[in-house]
């Protein structure tokens, strides 16, 4: 029983959603449009302010494909209406970021700089504050272009369980290991 299908997602004001003949769904507001091809089974309807999500047979496919389409319907509402943030924290002596024309330089302790191009539809800004580890902070109005980005930021250099140096997400916890111990006789 799909329980996060059957929830319906509130339209806000300001954001309008329409549906074209082959399943498009196409929200516009003010952060933006996005668009999601939605399977043909699944209808994706406005009625009272809301929209409502609903799957034509009780099938295992289907009951799947429900709770997936409301749970993107509802995140393109939210990103195109208030958007998405996530803050990364660059952690290691020496490591810095900036950014420069939607390229963000990260030094990671490499022999050489890392450059990363991120796409037009995320704001990034590096901010260092002294005393403070490096921060990078990236907002958007698409959820999975947004998490995208962070991954690929963050596989540029990972947390390594010893000293916590590494990429992050700020308020993560990060599991900490013992290093070596000499033995005492």
């Amino acid at each position: 029983m799909s329980r996060i299908g059957k929830k319906p997602i509130a339209l806000p004001s300001n954001v309008t959603l329409s549906v074209d003949d082959q399943n498009v769904v196409t929200v516009k507001g003010p952060k933006g449009t996005l668009t999601q091809s939605v399977d043909p089974d699944i209808s994706v309807a406005i009625e009272e302010g809301q929209i409502q999500v609903t799957r034509p047979t009780e099938q295992k496919r289907h009951k799947a494909m429900h709770g997936l389409y409301r749970s993107l319907v509802s995140n393109m509402v939210q990103g195109v209406s208030e958007g998405f943030k996530l803050d990364l924290e660059v952690i290691g002596v020496g490591y810095k970021a900036s950014v420069a024309n939607n390229v963000l330089e990260l030094q990671l302790g490499y022999s050489h700089n890392v450059y990363l191009a991120v796409p037009s539809e995320i704001k990034v800004t590096a901010v260092t504050e002294k005393g403070q580890n490096p921060k990078v902070y990236l907002e958007g109005s698409d959820k999975q272009l947004l998490g995208d980005v962070a991954a690929k930021i963050r596989s540029l250099r990972k947390v390594e369980p010893y000293k916590g140096k590494g990429i992050r997400f700020i308020g993560e916890e990060v599991r900490r290991k013992a290093g070596k111990s000499s033995s005492k006789k």
